[in-house]
């Protein structure tokens, strides 16, 4: 996935508190990055941060998670293999909108006087709430306030709270509520980042409007999915008032006119439902939102409102992190734990897509990212949505057997970008080429089943996925005349070298795929034997794990990021000019794969996941030549290098890139948000803090931590849960203070020294590393510093 980075600070739009983004005044021209911020969801429904009124927008947009339309995917050359159709993302019928009218003038921020528009994304609290007063152009002035939330208890249900009152004479109003599907979507441009927007996805099938309720159901025109949208009112204020419903095959609307008097206020409480399948009849779904509908009501809002902060309550006493010293990225870790934890949530059993559900970029898919960056935010904060997310994966795993077959393979090749399981990629290099997806699924599988000991996880759903990629490697590579492993012919995380011999990521991911498939057919015989593991094959794995190729290039003393890279050319980074990244959009492909460039980290990746791999002299050595490198053309790319930074001891760098990481959205810095946040750039705030600066390692049922901390963060903490212990730790310059909140206690291990954590909390004294010299990164392409104030904010902070 490709980015474009702003070149310059911008004082971001959003003030700077540690439980809220709060928008102190409306800015439109920033008013789609607003939408993607403000966005929330439940990982099942997501709904964009658009005005209540609909109107003025920069991208509408309501998810169905997996809900999507099939559309052809050209290819300049047809060719074996090619997939012939994709899958995007489609906005679906948008229960947001409450239109207004004060006396016969629409509320509408362009025009007329707006005195104070503020909207405030609580994350305790799990709502968006907006505050305007507003003056009409025939001088009526109003108070409107609206409470907005997708709920996190009851999966198919969102609901809307507005409230309307006069501020010095009496007002004649008109709220109209609406439902509306195939929503006019603006031009996505010719950025290959946006999605493809498709004109009138959605065919009506049944619309039905009674009291104060509107069903509105459709299909999709190619993939013949169903979905339902239903929506029912609760009205409050004076006596008086007129009441109308309606409905047609695009639009439903609930209609409220009164006249209020000073004092007076009328209040519109608004649930919505939504539902979806592509096997269920429409009866079925019509009667799914109705139930889901009533069940709304029974709660009601106050209801709602306190599962929502219950629920959350539970989530921050397992997951919350604690900054002192930078209050940007205080605030900014809990935005990405609240947008990571509402991307998978409710998902069960469906995917995590790179955008969640706050925007239509990448059309929608999930890739790797989700396995690598997000999965263990998720398994160690929230743990039953990892385990969400992989069980889809197996139930997709047919499919991809099926692509591997395809492919002359064996086991299965999991699509590099996809919605329901099939390969949506149209360029096979940067595509079917990155087979390490497999491994990295297979690695957040085990990764999962350590962290929690879900032996019966292991059983019905890790165990299927571990063997079918363990047989995927053993076909793709092959045993050399001298008995070495090799695995050729690939792409790994650096989409700037592809088609690559023993990418050594790749290598070192695929040999732990094949021990852990090996183990766990050990440990479940009778289950292996069902899936047709015998002992020569699980054999067959062990070896091909031990003579597994690494290269090293002896001359320079590094790892070479694969076979023969050190040998490239050197891209001349001098002579790119600024407006010139990313690169693949200024400069051909067959130039960037046969230089020495790195658009993501990609060995750095290694040294982070595989660092048992290495020696801690080769970290510092690799992680030095490849940040002169890497130009970080991919969001992905600086929460790695944060993480490793750290860990060599460059903590002010790993500062800068963990600031970079954090902000992605919060600052816009790729001036890309529009199209939806970077859900992995969120965990990377976590993975910056917790792996990076709190140096935490898991693995083999040990929990490691190293804690170091920069000049500019004073005070470290943060909870997590591993195997059923709730921890925890608390990081100063000297000392880490290590505390078990709940569970049976465990060994833990303090930069190599092991404890045991029990009853009583432990400090341990904190080992420093010798300062060495800073390493370079390419011209232009440096993290941007984060120079703190005595606020605790950056330069241009808000």
């Amino acid at each position: 996935m490709t980015e474009g980075q702003a070149t310059s600070a911008e004082r971001p739009v959003y003030l700077v508190e540690p439980w809220c983004v709060r928008e102190p005044e409306l800015r439109l021209d920033r008013l789609a990055q607003s939408e993607s911020v403000f966005a929330l969801s439940n990982g099942h429904l997501g709904m964009r941060g658009n005005l209540d009124e609909g109107e003025p927008h920069g991208l509408p947009g309501t998810y169905l998670n997996s809900f999507y339309e099939q559309r052809p995917l050209p290819q300049a050359e047809v060719a074996y293999g090619y997939p012939e159709s994709g899958q995007t993302v489609i906005n679906v019928t948008n229960g947001k909108v409450i239109r207004l009218l004060v006396d016969d003038e629409p509320f509408d921020v362009r025009y007329g006087r707006v005195h104070h528009h503020e909207r405030v994304l609580d994350m305790q609290a799990g709502t968006l709430t907006r505050h305007v007063e507003w003056t009409s152009p025939a001088d009526r002035r109003v108070k409107v306030t609206s409470i907005r939330m997708v709920s996190l208890t009851q999966r198919a249900v969102a609901a809307i709270c507005y409230e309307i009152e006069p501020v010095d004479a009496a007002v004649r109003v008109v709220a109209q509520s609406e439902l509306v599907a195939n929503e006019a979507l603006p031009d996505g441009g010719k950025d290959p980042r946006s999605s493809a927007i498709l004109d009138h996805p959605l065919i009506s099938e049944e619309h039905v409007a009674n009291g104060t309720k509107v069903l509105l159901l459709h299909r999709t025109r190619q993939s013949g999915l169903r979905m339902a949208a239903g929506m029912s009112h609760q009205i409050a204020g004076p006596e008086s008032m007129a009441v109308d419903t309606e409905s047609s095959p695009d639009v439903g609307r609930l209609t409220v006119a009164t006249r209020l008097e000073p004092g007076q206020k009328l209040r519109i409480v608004k649930y919505l439902a939504y539902g979806w399948s592509s096997q269920r009849s429409r009866p079925a779904l019509h009667d799914q939102v109705v139930g889901a509908l009533a069940g709304a009501r029974q709660t009601g809002w106050d209801g709602l409102l306190k599962e929502q902060r219950t629920y959350l309550d539970d989530f921050w006493c397992g997951a919350d992190v604690e900054v002192d010293g930078d209050a940007e990225i205080q605030q900014a870790v809990r935005f990405g734990l609240f947008h990571v934890l509402q991307a998978g949530a409710r998902a069960e059993r469906r995917m995590i897509p790179a955008k969640g559900l706050t925007g239509p970029g990448y059309d929608g898919h999930t890739f790797w990212d989700t396995e690598t960056f997000v999965l263990p935010v998720l398994t160690y904060t929230s743990p039953g949505a990892a385990a969400d997310a992989l069980a889809w994966r197996q139930m997709t795993l047919p499919l991809a057997v099926e692509r591997a077959n395809q492919l002359g393979l064996s086991g299965a090749a999991f699509p590099w970008r996809t919605i329901r399981g099939h390969e949506c990629s149209g360029y096979w290099p940067a595509g079917t080429a990155a087979f390490h997806i497999n491994a990295d699924i297979a690695d957040a599988v085990v990764r999962y089943v350590d962290a929690t000991q879900d032996e019966r996880f292991e059983r019905e759903v890790g165990l299927e996925i571990l063997v079918e990629t363990a047989r995927l490697w053993r076909s793709l590579g092959h045993h050399d005349v001298g008995g070495v492993f090799r695995i050729d012919g690939i792409t790994g995380p650096d989409e700037y070298s592809a088609i690559v011999d023993n990418n050594i990521y790749t290598n070192l991911m695929a040999r732990r795929n094949l021990q852990a498939a090996a183990e766990t057919a050990m440990r479940h015989p009778d289950l292996a034997d069902r899936h047709g593991v015998n002992a020569e094959e699980a054999a067959s794995w062990r070896d091909a794990a031990a003579a597994m190729l690494i290269p090293y290039d002896d001359r320079l003393g590094v790892h070479p990021q694969s076979e023969n890279f050190t040998n490239h050319a050197r891209w001349d980074f001098a002579a790119t000019k600024p407006d010139h990244y990313p690169l693949l959009l200024n400069y051909p492909y067959f130039d960037l794969y046969r230089k020495q460039v790195v658009k993501q980290a990609d060995l750095v990746l290694a040294l982070h996941l595989c660092g048992e791999a290495f020696t801690e002299e080769q970290k510092v050595r690799d992680f030095d030549y490849y940040e002169g490198l890497t130009v970080r053309d991919s969001s992905l790319s600086a929460q790695t290098q944060a993480v490793v930074a750290a860990e060599v001891g460059q903590l002010e760098l790993a500062h800068d890139y963990l600031g970079e990481t954090a902000l992605m959205d919060l600052h816009d810095l790729n001036r890309n948000t529009r199209d939806g946040l970077h859900i992995a750039s969120m965990a990377g705030a976590w993975s910056g803090l917790v792996a990076g600066f709190g140096g935490m390692r898991a693995g083999g049922g040990r929990l490691r931590f190293a804690p170091r901390l920069p000049g500019g963060i004073s005070r470290l903490a943060f909870r997590m849960w591993y195997r059923g212990n709730r921890l925890r730790i608390n990081v100063t310059a000297e000392a880490a203070c290590y505390e078990l909140l709940e569970g049976p206690g465990l060994k833990l291990s303090h930069h190599g020294e092991e404890f045991t954590l029990a009853d009583e909390p432990a400090e341990l004294p904190i080992t420093q590393i010798p300062a060495r010299p800073a390493p370079t990164q390419p011209v232009g392409r440096e993290p941007a510093p984060r120079r703190i104030d005595p606020h605790g904010r950056a330069p241009g902070g808000g």
